[in-house]
């Protein structure tokens, strides 16, 4: 029987009439990259802003290893273990790169955000703040303060700084959006390697993105649940090319 990690269960998000998000069924097994993809308006950033807590269901579950957190806050989901990176873990601009992992790593340790912490004192946690940015391979960049970074570098601290906060399912919101074609293919291998033992669940727009990557993809369209499979089934089905305005797999693979 599968491990799941994470379950939705008939999740609905109706704003003044209009359903944005409609019964969706959603189960992420433990270990898996898991997309959750769609055409533009097709409710996937209004089911994983139900997913993270960002926005409270109007009717439906969400059970986190077995556990009912429907009505659990962001704040308390983060610390049981559900990190959504490029929001929660927003990088510091003016600081260096190894800073902002050090301050990932405080959170474990229950010193969060002691920002009057003599520098010092944070000098125990460099070899694990390396480690990690070896893990990205930003260690040449550890020293360069974090506004001087390239977009795709920056995304790649990004995921580093979400590592630093041991997450048991990470969550990544668009992590290729508005990426050069070199950048896009960096960060997918990236999630690729940081994925391994890790479970992984990420609202994309392209399916050439979680092609090479996932073990399973939910299309959503018109904010239910359109199909669901491998990317060898979800791209052949009929229903995801009208989808994504395709009439052959080639169609839908370049979808954005």
């Amino acid at each position: 029987m599968a491990d799941i990690i994470l379950e939705a269960k008939s999740l609905t998000k109706i704003f003044k009439g209009f359903t944005a998000v409609n019964a969706v069924d959603l189960r992420v097994e433990r270990g898996h990259i898991h997309a959750l993809i769609g055409p533009n308006g097709a409710g996937k950033t209004t089911c994983f802003n139900l997913l993270t807590k960002f926005l409270a269901p109007t009717s439906g579950n969400i059970l986190f290893n077995g556990r009912d957190i429907t009505m659990i806050p962001a704040a308390k989901i983060a610390r049981q273990g559900i990190i959504r990176s490029f929001q929660i873990s927003s990088v510091f601009p003016h600081m260096t790169v190894i800073e902002n992992v050090r301050i990932g790593l405080q959170r474990p340790l229950g010193t969060s955000f002691s920002f009057w912490k003599s520098s010092e004192s944070l000098n125990q946690l460099n070899a694990r703040a390396m480690e990690l940015l070896e893990e990205v391979d930003l260690a040449d960049f550890a020293d360069i303060v974090t506004v001087d970074l390239p977009y795709g570098r920056k995304r790649a601290l990004e995921i580093a700084t979400t590592l630093a906060m041991q997450p048991e399912l990470m969550l990544l919101d668009e992590p290729t959006q508005g990426m050069g074609h070199e950048d896009v293919d960096r960060v997918t291998a990236l999630i690729k390697k940081v994925s391994v033992g890790r479970t992984v669940l990420m609202v994309e727009h392209n399916m050439h993105v979680v092609a090479g990557i996932c073990d399973r993809i939910s299309v959503l369209q018109r904010g239910a649940i359109l199909a669901e499979g491998t990317y060898a089934d979800v791209s052949s089905d009929p229903r995801v090319m009208e989808a994504y305005m395709g009439t052959s797999p080639q169609g839908v693979e370049g979808g954005h």
